[in-house]
């Protein structure tokens, strides 16, 4: 399986591991199904009552959509298919609180899903970037999502400066897109800590308060969403030419801020 979950009855905690660590965690079409189905199931589990997520492996949390995944597009300028627009929790109508685990890298699609937690937790030696324009694509659905968990500039420079700089654990924090940093490997033990605590409190308002708080950002998401699949179609480069800058990227050519 490339999702896992384990529940602990006891604490009201599930762990949900993108378990792909030998492709950095990138969801393929299966892992993307996986996700959604995950997250609806959790909606009538009531042995469930707060929700950690992470990435398996001391790489990555999640590099985003696998390349390999074969997508085809339709033509008009006004439509887009996008595998993961479903796998975070809102996207799959789930309100009981989700925190993010992270480790490694973090970039691209993997804002789908740390845009919809309703906090990040980071080992220090974590960094977030979005390479999108760097091998010719818009970054639509993701920067949307950053906009609205930091300051204006901060989630410009991140989407747009691609591949040449990833942003660190200790800036993340800064800035708000992380709430509580880690040792390297205590991510997850200070996640089902908060998570532990929050499912031991009355789910109802536990709920209530999650989608209070989601309230306040959805109208936004959804006015700049209805943008997205006409700006992907129209900014993004043919898939040939996005596979050329692919192949030509070279390792290790970044800074971290």
């Amino acid at each position: 399986m490339s999702v896992l979950v384990e529940r602990d009855e006891e604490t009201g905690v599930a762990v949900v591991t993108l378990n792909r660590p030998e492709r950095l965690n990138a969801v393929d079409l299966e892992t993307a199904t996986q996700l959604s189905s995950v997250w609806r199931d959790f909606r009538s589990d009531d042995s469930v009552r707060a929700i950690v997520v992470t990435g398996a492996g001391e790489r990555a949390f999640c590099t985003g959509i696998d390349r390999s995944a074969q997508v085809p597009q339709p033509s008009s300028p006004y439509s887009t298919d996008d595998p993961l627009i479903a796998i975070g929790p809102k996207a799959n109508d789930l309100w009981k609180p989700v925190i993010a685990a992270v480790r490694g890298m973090a970039c691209g699609g993997a804002f789908y899903l740390l845009g919809e937690a309703e906090f990040v937790v980071a080992a220090e030696d974590a960094t977030f970037f979005d390479p999108h324009t760097t091998y010719g694509m818009v970054s639509a659905y993701e920067s949307m999502y950053l906009a609205l968990r930091m300051p204006y500039g901060e989630a410009a420079r991140l989407a747009l400066m691609g591949t040449a700089e990833r942003m660190s654990a200790r800036r993340a924090y800064e800035v708000g897109l992380v709430s509580e940093l880690a040792v390297p490997g205590g991510e997850l033990a200070s996640a089902l800590r908060c998570a532990e605590t929050i499912a031991g409190y009355p789910t109802e308002a536990v709920q209530g308060t999650v989608r209070s708080v989601w309230a306040a950002r959805e109208g936004a998401l959804a006015r700049a969403f209805t943008l997205a699949p006409h700006l992907v179609s129209l900014g993004n480069l043919p898939p040939e030419r996005q596979a050329d800058l692919f192949a030509a990227r070279r390792s290790g050519d970044f800074r971290v801020r």
